[in-house]
């Protein structure tokens, strides 16, 4: 993007953030007139071009770099850096931090959010949609090769200077090095002919959009169903079509609110900033779901608990983050320790008070009737779901999970070793 400044109040819009407002608002359009089918019209060739885009600058950094083994070359010199494994201390990602936090988050963004679940249920069948879970499971294994690894090349460019990284600057003091936010658009920047970058442009759009329209659609089709179409019942398809279009409006409005807030507490970088909100928000709504599906004795009263006290104790955290901690408030010290308190840690600590809640606060009331709970834990499921769950596991599904878990362990093998 150009290099581009709004000045908004206090807030200072760099072209970052314009680009930011006017996705949410197009994106936000298409989505409010087109509804599930335009996003899944749209998301199936945002995906091959975000991966074809991507292992382009893969290819031609690795070509500028001098290829692979040049890389793991340079990035010997700071193979603690670039570790996969870090140790406990570490502030950002520690390994056991991350052996905590990965499956309940994994647990609640594949299994249980409405992003992901409105498409599974949009498939003709039950194997059609395990398929298309597994092969988002296949996709999901090249993130590593054609977006962390460009990050590892623009690294070992900008230490060979063939490249020039910018530093980490938060509130106008240069707090580190490099930005680790824009080594991709950089690459992008400086590597690539105009043609070449017009197009990855075009690619990362397509991903944020495809994205956005999904979280859009998706938070107006909860609060329809679950919560309009309750509070006002009766009401006919095209009233409440009128209403999830109202629903979606006003989701992008909130988003538009949300920008400055964002600039504001990402300031340890964009991906941190989007795994520390969602180890905030999984933990409660994980919780609800395991204990659901495998323990009868939970009840609505335990889930509500957990949820809106999750919830709470979440948002809490969140809040104390952006504002105490070190560099920030630092006053009175409590607050900012925890602040500063390791988010994949606070992920586990959170799902283990939301467990608790929904235990204690179901113990302590009525359990449910068999018969409202038949078909909705495992112990309870129908003969026939469970015949249909079976013919699911086709010969085609099964070797999906094979090739899956074999890269999967493959890389982890790999990366585990590659700087030794």
């Amino acid at each position: 993007l150009p290099d581009l400044s709004l000045q908004i109040g206090q807030f200072t819009a760099n072209a970052f953030w314009i680009g930011a407002f006017f996705t949410v608002i197009i994106t936000g359009i298409y989505t409010v007139f087109g509804g599930m089918r335009a996003i899944m019209f749209t998301a199936t060739p945002q995906a091959v071009i975000i991966l074809f885009g991507s292992a382009v600058i893969t290819t031609i950094g690795l070509a500028k770099l001098g290829g692979w083994g040049e890389l793991v070359a340079t990035c010997k010199a700071n193979a603690a850096g670039f570790a996969l494994w870090r140790p406990l201390s570490d502030p950002g990602f520690p390994w056991l931090g991350i052996i905590i936090a990965s499956p309940i988050v994994g647990l609640w963004y594949w299994c249980t959010d409405q992003y992901i679940v409105q498409r599974a249920l949009s498939a003709r069948d039950l194997t059609t949609a395990r398929r298309g879970a597994l092969f988002g499971g296949l996709l999901k294994v090249w993130p590593v090769l054609i977006f962390l690894i460009p990050g590892m090349i623009g690294w070992a460019l900008h230490q060979k200077g063939v490249i020039q990284l910018p530093p980490k600057i938060v509130a106008g003091q240069v707090v580190g090095p490099i930005d680790g936010d824009q080594v991709f658009p950089t690459l992008v920047k400086l590597l690539l002919p105009p043609g070449i970058r017009g197009l990855i442009v075009a690619c990362l759009l397509a991903a944020l959009m495809s994205s956005l329209a999904s979280l859009f659609n998706s938070s107006a089709s909860l609060f329809t169903v679950d919560v309009y179409s309750k509070l006002r019942p009766g009401q006919s398809e095209q009233h409440l079509l009128l209403v999830g279009r109202i629903a979606t409006a006003t989701v992008v409005g909130l988003g538009i609110v949300w920008i400055p807030v964002m600039a504001k507490i990402s300031g340890g970088g964009l991906y941190q900033y989007l795994q520390s909100v969602q180890g905030y928000l999984a933990p409660p709504i994980t919780a609800v779901f395991f204990l659901g599906l495998f323990w009868k004795r939970i009840n609505a009263t335990g889930a509500t608990w957990g949820l809106g006290a999750g919830f709470v104790l979440g948002m809490t955290k969140l809040t104390i983050q952006a504002f105490f901690g070190k560099g920030k408030i630092e006053n009175p010290a409590w607050l900012a320790a925890i602040g500063d308190f390791n988010f994949l840690y606070a992920t586990g600590i959170l799902f283990a008070a939301a467990a608790v809640i929904i235990v204690v606060a179901s113990l302590l009331t009525a359990p449910p009737s068999e018969e409202k709970i038949k078909g909705l834990t495992y112990g309870s499921i129908h003969q026939e779901a469970a015949e249909e769950i079976r013919q699911s596991w086709d010969t085609a599904n099964k070797v999906m999970v094979g090739v899956i878990l074999a890269a999967v362990l493959t890389m982890y093998l790999y990366f585990s070793f590659w700087l030794s």
